[in-house]
């Protein structure tokens, strides 16, 4: 795999750790979550990493599209955090930290146990 490839997933592993740090402090709550400003926008921060590891690793390679769940989701997600700003759900970000954030993580931890 090209270096640059595997560094942005190990970006994308080192960001969702992150995400999964902030709910060690603070309780894995949405409505903690909602009226908690800091930790939206930590995680909101995370996201946007995610999104643009996903983005760069697509461009270099896009058979990378189909290892990657959802990953024009991911992006667009990205694209929506920091160009949409003012459009974002507090429900809409919870629904992915809970529903779709593991899947990413299973996927990166294949891609990277693949590549040891």
């Amino acid at each position: 795999m090209d270096e640059r490839i595997l560094k942005w997933i190990y970006d994308i592993q080192i960001a969702i750790n992150e995400i999964d740090i902030f709910f060690t402090i603070y309780p894995k709550d949405f409505f903690e979550y909602k009226n908690n400003i800091v930790l939206k926008r930590a995680t909101e921060r995370e996201l946007e990493i995610i999104g643009e590891a996903v983005n760069r690793i697509i461009k270099q390679d896009s058979s990378f599209e189909n290892q990657i769940t959802n990953a024009k989701s991911i992006i667009g997600l990205r694209n929506q955090v920091i160009h949409a700003y003012d459009s974002i759900s507090d429900e809409n970000i919870w629904s992915i930290l809970i529903n779709h954030l593991p899947k990413l993580k299973s996927d990166i931890d294949k891609l990277i146990s693949e590549n040891k």
